[in-house]
C-alpha cells in the first residue's frame, strides 16, 4: 500500500476521533494509524496529527493536553451501566490487599469505609500502616496511608477531594477510581494529582479481577500530628481491634 498524504492522515485521524467514545489520546491515535497504515512514516503522521484539533476547530476539541475528543461527544459520558451493579465495598479488600502485597506501600491494611468513624471527611475506604518491624535496626515513627474508592466514573471530583482531607492524618493518600473514567476527566484527575502529591489508581470494574494498577505514586508528606490522633482515638473507641491490627 502506497503511504498516505497529510491530507489523508488528518482524514484518517479525524474519523477515527468521531468513533472514539470520550475521546483518543494522541499516542494511541498514532498507534492506530501506523497499524492500518505502516509504511506511511512515523514523523510524518505525527507532524499531521499532533494539531489536529486547529484544523478541524468545530468538530475537534482538545480538552486536556494529549486527548482528542468529537465536539458533538464531548458532554457524553461513557457506559456506566455495570458500576450501577457494582459495590464499594466489594473491592475494599482486594484493595487493601494489594495496597499491602503488591504496592508494598504498608505493612498492614484493612478495609474501614463502612467502619462508621461518623467523619465523611475523615473515613478512608482502605487505611494502611507502614511501621517498623521488630527486626529494623532504625525504627521509625508508623505512617498512616488512606485510600478513597469510587466505583462510578462520575465522581473524580468527589474521590479527590476526600483524598486531599485524608491528608491531614495520612503520610500518602490514594484516589482509586475504575478504568471506564472518561478520558478527559482522567486527564485532569492525574494532572491534579501530581499537583497535590495524591496517589492516582485505576482498576476493572471486576470484583473478581479488579487488575489494580499505579498511575502517580503518592508523595510522602507530614500530617498534622492533632488530627493523627484524633484520627486514631475515633479509630480505638469504634473498633479496638482494628486499632490494635494497624498500631499494635
Amino acid at each position: 500500500m502506497a503511504k498516505l498524504s497529510v491530507s489523508q492522515i488528518r482524514e484518517l485521524a479525524k474519523k477515527i476521533v468521531q468513533e472514539s467514545p470520550g475521546g483518543i489520546r494522541y499516542s494511541d491515535l498514532i498507534r492506530r494509524i501506523l497499524s492500518e497504515h505502516p509504511e506511511t512514516p512515523q514523523h510524518t503522521v505525527r507532524g499531521s496529527v499532533w494539531d489536529l484539533h486547529t484544523y478541524y476547530p468545530d468538530l475537534i476539541q482538545k480538552p486536556t493536553r494529549g486527548l482528542f475528543v468529537w465536539v458533538q461527544n464531548a458532554d457524553q459520558p461513557l457506559p456506566i451501566s455495570e458500576s450501577k451493579l457494582l459495590k464499594e465495598e466489594d473491592f475494599y479488600a482486594p484493595f487493601a490487599e494489594w495496597l499491602k502485597n503488591d504496592l508494598d506501600e504498608v505493612s498492614v491494611a484493612i478495609p474501614l469505609g463502612r467502619a462508621g468513624l461518623q467523619r465523611k471527611w475523615g473515613t478512608p475506604d482502605v487505611v494502611g500502616v507502614y511501621k517498623p518491624l521488630a527486626s529494623d535496626r532504625i525504627k521509625f515513627s508508623p505512617e498512616i496511608v488512606s485510600a478513597e474508592i469510587k466505583v462510578d466514573p462520575r465522581e473524580p471530583v468527589v474521590a479527590f477531594g476526600q483524598a486531599v482531607a485524608y491528608r491531614l492524618f495520612s503520610s500518602k493518600s490514594y484516589v482509586v477510581m475504575p478504568e471506564t473514567l472518561r478520558p478527559d476527566d482522567y486527564g485532569r484527575l492525574e494532572a491534579l494529582c501530581m499537583l497535590f502529591g495524591i496517589g492516582l489508581v485505576l482498576f476493572k470494574p471486576d470484583v473478581k479481577d479488579p487488575h489494580f494498577a499505579v498511575r502517580v505514586r503518592a508523595q510522602r508528606f507530614s500530617p498534622d500530628m492533632f488530627y493523627v490522633n484524633e484520627f486514631a482515638e475515633r479509630l480505638f473507641q469504634l473498633d479496638p481491634g482494628a486499632f490494635n491490627q494497624l498500631f499494635g
